[in-house]
Order: C-alpha cells, then sequence, then structure tokens
C-alpha cells in the first residue's frame, strides 16, 4: 500500500491545527482523495447496527477490492466507513492531534511503516495491545520483522501488518518501443541489473525520447528505491541516528542527483495532481515500483493503458519501499468489533485477494505461497506473483528507526530542489541535513 509521499506544507499546517473531528474536516485540498467521510464511526443507530471508522492515508485497496462489501454481507450489524486523506504527511499529524484529545478517533487507524518504530517506542500508551484480542495467534505467520517492528519492548502488539513492499520497475512498452529500445522484461532486467545501468539506459531513452516524454517521473522515487535495498539507512541496530555517516543514503542521494542533472526525470512530485495526470499522458516511461504502485498506476493511467504498462526486476532484484499497519487506538468506541474486522482484513484469504485486485503484496507468509504464480493483463501478463516475490524474498531485514519518515521527507525535498530548481548536489545534501536537525529538534 501506498508509502507516502512530499506533501503541500501549508495543508499539513491548517489540518494539524484546526482538525477535530472527522479527518478529512480541514484537509480538502484538491489532489487528496477522500472516501466516505461523513462520519467518524463508532455509533450504533437505533437497530443495533454498528458503524465502524477506517482512518487510512493513500489507497490501501480495501473498498476497491471489495473486501467491506463483502465484510458487511457476513455482517450484517456492521456498517464500514472510510476516511480516507491521499497524502500522509496530512493524515499524520491531522491523527496525533485527535490522539492528543483534539477530537474523535477511528475505531481503526492506519500507520505506515516509517512511523510504527516511533509509536511501539513512544507511543504504545495511546494504542491498544492487540494481544487482549488474540493477536499473538496470529503473528507466527508474519514476516519476522513486520512483527517485529510493532511490538514494545514489554511484548505488547500495536499493529498487525497489511503489506510489504517488494520492488520493481514499471514501464511503458510503447514508449520504449518509440524510443528504439527493446521492451522484453527480461533483457532490460539485465541492461539495469545495477543503478548505472538503468541510468544508462535512461540516457539511451532521452537521446530518442517520444515528445513530452521523461525517462522517469521523479528522482526522489529512484531514492527511496535504493534506501528499500539497505539494511540499514538512517539509524543503525542501536538507535543512533546514522543518515548522515552511512555511505548507503549519500550514495543513493548522489545517484538520484545524478539522474536530475542528467535531465532524466519528469520533475515531477510525487502523490501531487501533475504526477496523477502524467500515468496517462505518457509523461514519463518508467518508474520504481513496489507492489502496491500496481493498484495506483491501474487507477491513474485508465482503462485505455491496459497491456501498455510491463514490469521487469528493479536494479538489484530486490528492496522494500513502503507497507503498513492497522492499530486501534484506546479512544476507539467499539474496540473489539474493531479488532475482528481488522485481523479480517489482515488476514491471509485477503491479502491473497488484495495482491490479485491491487498489486498490494503480502506480508503474511501463507498469503505469500498463495500468490506465486499471480500474473496481471494490464501489466502484459506480466508474472508479478513471481516478480515481486523474488523480490521479497531477498529483501534485507531493514533497521527501522523512531523518525524515519521525517528524515526521509527532508532528504525528499532537497533532491527536489536538485530536479526541479537546479540546486547543486552538495548544496542540497547541506540544506538535507539542516532540515533533518530541525525537523527532529
Amino acid at each position: 500500500m501506498p508509502t507516502p509521499h512530499p506533501r503541500r506544507r501549508a495543508i499539513a499546517a491548517l489540518c494539524a491545527t484546526l482538525l477535530a473531528g472527522s479527518l478529512l474536516a480541514a484537509c480538502g485540498s484538491d489532489d487528496d482523495d477522500k472516501s466516505d467521510s461523513t462520519a467518524n464511526g463508532g455509533a450504533g443507530d437505533s437497530n443495533g447496527q454498528i458503524t465502524l471508522s477506517v482512518g487510512l492515508f493513500g489507497s490501501f485497496g480495501f473498498e476497491e477490492a471489495g473486501l467491506y462489501a463483502a465484510y458487511e454481507k457476513a455482517h450484517p450489524n456492521i456498517k464500514i466507513r472510510q476516511n480516507s486523506v491521499q497524502k500522509e504527511e496530512v493524515y499524520w499529524p491531522a491523527l496525533q492531534t485527535r490522539l492528543g484529545g483534539g477530537g474523535d478517533l477511528d475505531d481503526i487507524q492506519g500507520i505506515e511503516v516509517g512511523r510504527i518504530v516511533d509509536v511501539a517506542t513512544n507511543q504504545s500508551d495511546k494504542w491498544l495491545d492487540l494481544n487482549q484480542f488474540g493477536a499473538q495467534t496470529q503473528t507466527g505467520d508474519y514476516l519476522p520483522w513486520k512483527t517485529k517492528a510493532a511490538t514494545t519492548k514489554d511484548g505488547k502488539v500495536v499493529g498487525m501488518g497489511t503489506d510489504v513492499g517488494p520492488m520493481a520497475i514499471c514501464y511503458r512498452t510503447d514508449l520504449f518501443q518509440q524510443a528504439g529500445l527493446p521492451t522484453d522484461r527480461a533483457e532490460l532486467a539485465k541492461r539495469w541489473s545495477t543503478w548505472d545501468g538503468y541510468l544508462e539506459v535512461g540516457r539511451q531513452f532521452a537521446a530518442n525520447a517520444p515528445k513530452g516524454s521523461a525517462f522517469m517521473d521523479s528522482v526522489t522515487g529512484m531514492y527511496n528505491a535504493m534506501i528499500g535495498q539497505q539494511p540499514t539507512s538512517y539509524y543503525d541496530a542501536g538507535g543512533k541516528l546514522i543518515y548522515d555517516t552511512n555511505p548507503s543514503v549519500k550514495n543513493a542521494f548522489d545517484t538520484a542527483s545524478r539522474a536530475a542533472q542528467d535531465k532524466l526525470s519528469a520533475k515531477l512530485v510525487q502523490f501531487q495532481t501533475d504526477w496523477d495526470q502524467a500515468f496517462a499522458k505518457g509523461g514519463f516511461a518508467t518508474i520504481s515500483c513496489p507492489s502496491w504502485m500496481i493498484g495506483y498506476i491501474k487507477e491513474k493511467s485508465g482503462d485505455g493503458m491496459g497491456g501498455k504498462w510491463d514490469v521487469a526486476q528493479a536494479p538489484g532484484a530486490t528492496g522494500n519501499w513502503g507497507g503498513a499497519y492497522l492499530a486501534i487506538p484506546k479512544g476507539a468506541k467499539h474496540a473489539k468489533e474493531a479488532y475482528d474486522l481488522l485481523q479480517w482484513l489482515t488476514a491471509p484469504e485477503q491479502q491473497k485477494t488484495l495482491f490479485e485486485k491491487r498489486g498490494s503484496f503480502p506480508s503474511r507468509t501463507s498469503a505469500i505461497s498463495q500468490v506465486s504464480g499471480t500474473t496481471d493483463p494490464y501489466f502484459n501478463n506480466a508474472p508479478i506473483g513471481q516478480i515481486f516475490g523474488q523480490a521479497a524474498q531477498a529483501m534485507p531485514v531493514q533497521t527501522l528507526g523512531v523518525r524515519d519518515n521525517d528524515i526521509k521527507v527532508s532528504i525528499q525535498n532537497a533532491l527536489n530542489s536538485v530536479e526541479a530548481q537546479g540546486v547543486k548536489p552538495d548544496d542540497a545534501w547541506k540544506d538535507a541535513k539542516a532540515s533533518v536537525k530541525a525537523a527532529l529538534g
């Protein structure tokens, strides 16, 4: 599922200070996707029906895959209301305000992977221990690191995993053909087996690019993919900040900056309106593609682009970008019913359905084994189960830190300045470090 993303600072500030009711009440940006936000849930009507509200960011795919409808059909006394904001940077400050007493909470809240360690380390008093409902009988089926990140030192489980984000490259075969490049996914995987190889293919594309098309959407996407291949990035295993001394982080920053300077990018900020529109317009030919991006591409490209997209192994053939958790805040009005829904949404059968319909790769091992043969007609019948499954098997066990997301956003903003404003990479790196220090306090 989506892990976001550069956001509009003004909207984030507005939401953090004004939001007192529904999570969407003050987040009315023209590029914030919303789903049924008319009620905040937890209520029961005169017929004894319980309304459970689910607060999410991005596109988890539950509604689109028909999971809510299936659950409501099997549980006639339950009505599900989803409150969804596209941008996690809008969602998270607003949720913090509500956790602090600034408004009603949803019965279930989504938590991005870059926030989960902070929740388990510093906010466990604000969230229910899911073990009290029986979560301990489920956690053994997850990828070990997925459960570990959501477990406190004293053994409480504050969230159950939805998806993970194994990496690939999604690309437009029609644009590659017009640029005189091969379109076979195996051949391309060989050519860009390294990130330097990926940039070389980009230069070849740029030399004969169709009018209006860049090689990649954004250098920040490439940066995130490179970081997702590292076992350590911003913190070491002891919790010490190392982002400014870790050569892997600097190498990813420098490589992404080189792509910007070589003009291989469409200079788009991911998860903003012009980026969304570029999918259908052919504004870029490749995108660093965690599995959850599959559903996003389908949605934004439209039915007419079916068969023009394909999927190949990413440079390095592994990596993880994104993934999320579902948790229950202590203010939830119907905690037991919320847990029943939460554990059903994260069960192997539903994780399998989400991958087949939306591309969200399972975090439960029993579901992973069931999707290995999945292909996707929209992506030229690419064997997405095999490609993403192999990436997941090689995925490093990553060290997550309490402020990973804040650090990532600061570095992404600096890369955006190289890409869009021509700031020199060395100056942008200095700006990134200053921004991180300011964000962490």
